[in-house]
């Protein structure tokens, strides 16, 4: 792979958290594809309108992520990502809730250089 698209999915990664931790619904929807999968609870995918609601949902809570990527592959446009992420968070009733796992994501290269999810899936190493 080389170093260039290596670099250009750490970004990626990176603009995605902060745009996550700001809480800033519009920046993250920008790094998903318009037909992406994402999995936020285990066996429940979302797609379209669907994830887009949860995720607006999930972030008015004003949830805190921290990521290590573990491994990036890429192949043409197409980029795999394993990645440990934590989320600090409040649950349904408003107590402190602490998320973790493993992510499987694959990520798209679009015409315009930007990497978009394709597949979201955080539990995917579960």
């Amino acid at each position: 792979m080389s170093q260039q698209l290596h670099e250009t999915v750490e970004k990626h990664t990176a603009q995605y958290v902060d745009a996550f931790n700001r809480g800033d619904f519009e920046a993250m929807d920008f790094f998903y594809t318009d037909e992406a999968v994402a999995v936020w609870e285990p066996g429940k995918p979302l797609t379209g309108d669907a994830r887009r609601e949860y995720q607006r949902a999930f972030l008015a809570r004003g949830p805190k992520i921290s990521t290590k990527t573990r491994q990036i592959f890429v192949t043409g446009d197409t980029a795999l990502l394993i990645v440990d992420w934590v989320i600090d968070t409040v649950d349904d009733d408003g107590k402190p809730e602490r998320l973790q796992g493993t992510g499987v994501d694959v990520l798209r290269l679009g015409e315009d250089g930007i990497w978009r999810y394709a597949v979201d899936d955080p539990y995917g190493q579960e």
